[in-house]
């Protein structure tokens, strides 16, 4: 089994100590949805939702939630994020919405963490906006789709573990 790189010899939490490591370009892409009724779904299209325009909520609260992950995940490095965009595209098929976000930075450490916290808080926000008219909403499938950089090099999601 793999060591965790944030327990201590002893099995303790630790910040794991980044200084002697090299400054790369480091990119993260993660990925999520939020399924709804249909009748919840065109609400949101037509921004008729109570509490305004949903799509622009949602993504302005990915973006601001990358910009705090140090604050919200113990042991995570704060960062000085160069890119962070959400993207979500209303997917009637589902019904729902889907969510991706991108971060980037060139750091000693990678942005993961900035882009699964994005579409998380952004799947929160559209679950906050739509709760009046949907309860039971359902957010699924957050994961990391692709990360570059660093000494682990790159990983792309080819299919979901079994």
């Amino acid at each position: 089994m793999t060591k965790l790189s944030h327990l201590s010899s002893s099995g303790t939490a630790n910040m794991v100590d980044v200084s002697d490591k090299d400054v790369t370009a480091r990119f993260a892409l993660a990925e999520g949805q939020i399924v709804m009724r249909k009748e919840t779904l065109d609400l949101a299209l037509a921004g008729n939702a109570k509490k305004g325009d949903v799509f622009a909520a949602a993504r302005i609260a990915g973006i601001m939630a990358a910009k705090k992950t140090a604050e919200l995940i113990p042991l995570c490095h704060p960062l000085a994020l160069t890119k962070i965009s959400v993207d979500l595209e209303a997917d009637p098929a589902l019904p729902g919405i889907r969510i991706r976000a991108g971060a980037k930075v060139s750091g000693q450490t990678g942005v993961e963490m900035e882009a699964l916290t994005a579409v998380s808080v952004a799947a929160l926000t559209i679950y906050d906006m739509l709760k009046a008219a949907d309860r039971s909403m359902r957010i699924e499938a957050i994961t990391l789709v692709e990360k570059e950089g660093g000494k682990s090099g790159h990983f792309k999601r080819t299919a979901d573990p079994d």
